[in-house]
């Protein structure tokens, strides 16, 4: 993300958009980097939203030092296990649908996150 970033983001690609994250979230990587570029991609986009494939699967609980670190700076945070959960990703992009089983307003708690 940083590489991204660094390269494109204040170039336009990032700057007012609608960002969709694919991710199970389990970084390998230096948490708190990614929580200085998450903070970093909340500040340029519009909007960021993870999708990840282990949202909606029994036990799971973002507590990956990844999904952790990036939590606070998402406005969506959904599933994308099948074909339902795209079609709620892609009105949710869209804007058709405010998504509000699963929608987090950036800084607050998240309700309906597990």
């Amino acid at each position: 993300m940083k590489a991204f970033l660094d390269g494109y983001g204040h170039l336009g690609l990032a700057r007012g958009a609608v960002v969709v994250l694919c991710s199970d979230g389990l970084e390998q990587g230096d948490p708190d980097v990614l929580r200085e570029q998450m903070a970093r991609l909340a500040r340029l986009s519009h909007r960021v939203i993870w999708a990840n494939p282990l949202k909606g699967t029994e036990r799971y609980e973002p507590t990956a030092r990844g999904m952790a670190a990036a939590l606070p700076f998402l406005d969506d945070f959904v599933g994308c296990r099948n074909i339902a959960d795209l079609e709620r990703l892609g009105a949710l992009v869209s804007g058709a649908s405010s998504a509000v089983d699963m929608t987090r307003v950036r800084g607050e708690p998240c309700v309906h996150c597990p």
